[in-house]
């Protein structure tokens, strides 16, 4: 079994079943992993007071960062990257293109690394990026900022093994989508096996009316909502009330894990169509929003086998449509 860095969820994975009295070789068993990898992680980043995965997480960051490798030095290699960016390559296909052409990994957080030094240099490779983003530090600052501020709450580790299979409807994922740093937006909702969406705005940005616009969408539908899962933001530590109004669990994502919602992280991007960043949700009328929700819940959708999310949803939470467990085109 070859070694391979150990991502965020899997430190989250092992921190939560060290909890519960599981050995290192029962770990590694269950996360498919060699025990020697479980063993060096909680010898490297443990602390006295026992395993933090966030704290693992930064000092196995750190290490990366601080590592001297020389062939990500040389000008070739350099060049060779820059001249695939301005070709509009990603990162990531810059990455998985290299690695077996030059016989040296580059990853593609070193290339992002470099594109914001060259920024920070008065360069303009960031300019070349499809969607350029902050730095990933930022980015993490802004996504850990909430955490503190949420009660009782429960990581994704904990939730449902059956959540993962899109079998059957009722586990949703929810998030937001900003104008700026949380001067207004939207909370979205989107049903997993469905890519249902619902979403109401939200002229600011707090858990009270973050609140009360979960319950006002969910609990007409209560009936065909099990898990809600969650981004980090502050803005969702009213999640026991939306729970118990629903009847369902609420989880959240590991931090800096959007992917863990991926369902509704495509969702946003979808919405980012007809209301751009910049956007002022205060200014957008209810009746535009419906509009657009009501578009994307009518379009057909691959995964779906050319089903639009409302035939799936509301054909199975009503029993009409023989397609509860039905499996979905890849």
């Amino acid at each position: 079994m070859g070694y391979r860095q150990l991502t965020q969820t899997q430190r989250y994975q092992i921190h939560a079943r060290r909890d519960v009295g599981m050995s290192q070789r029962q770990i590694a068993r269950e996360l498919g992993i060699h025990n020697s990898t479980v063993s060096r992680e909680l010898h490297r980043n443990a602390s006295p007071e026992g395993y933090d995965p966030r704290q693992a997480q930064r000092l196995s960051d750190d290490r990366r960062r601080t590592a001297w490798k020389w062939t990500k030095r040389l000008p070739s290699m350099i060049a060779a990257v820059v001249g695939r960016l301005r070709e509009e390559w990603s990162p990531e296909q810059i990455s998985g293109f290299m690695a077996p052409l030059a016989g040296v990994g580059v990853s593609h957080q070193w290339i992002y690394s470099l594109i914001w030094d060259d920024r920070a240099l008065g360069g303009d490779l960031w300019q070349c990026l499809r969607q350029p983003k902050r730095r990933n530090k930022q980015r993490a600052q802004a996504k850990s900022a909430g955490l503190g501020k949420i009660p009782n709450r429960v990581g994704i580790e904990h939730r449902p093994a059956e959540v993962d299979d899109r079998l059957t409807i009722g586990h949703w994922e929810g998030d937001t989508v900003l104008k700026g740093h949380k001067q207004s937006g939207l909370v979205t909702l989107v049903e997993r096996r469905s890519g249902y969406l619902l979403a109401a705005r939200l002229p600011n940005i707090t858990a009270e009316l973050m609140q009360k616009a979960m319950i006002r969408l969910l609990k007409p539908r209560r009936g065909a909502v099990k898990t809600i899962t969650l981004d980090n933001g502050s803005e969702f530590a009213g999640h026991e009330a939306v729970a118990k109004a629903v009847t369902a669990a609420t989880y959240f994502c590991a931090p800096y894990c959007s992917s863990q919602r991926g369902t509704n992280e495509n969702t946003n991007g979808l919405i980012r169509q007809y209301f751009p960043k910049g956007t002022d949700f205060r200014e957008v009328t209810d009746s535009e929003l419906r509009a657009v929700v009501k578009k994307l819940n009518n379009r057909p959708r691959k995964r779906l086998g050319y089903r639009t999310p409302a035939q799936v949803f509301l054909g199975e939470y009503s029993g009409a449509l023989g397609t509860a467990g039905a499996a979905l085109i890849a």
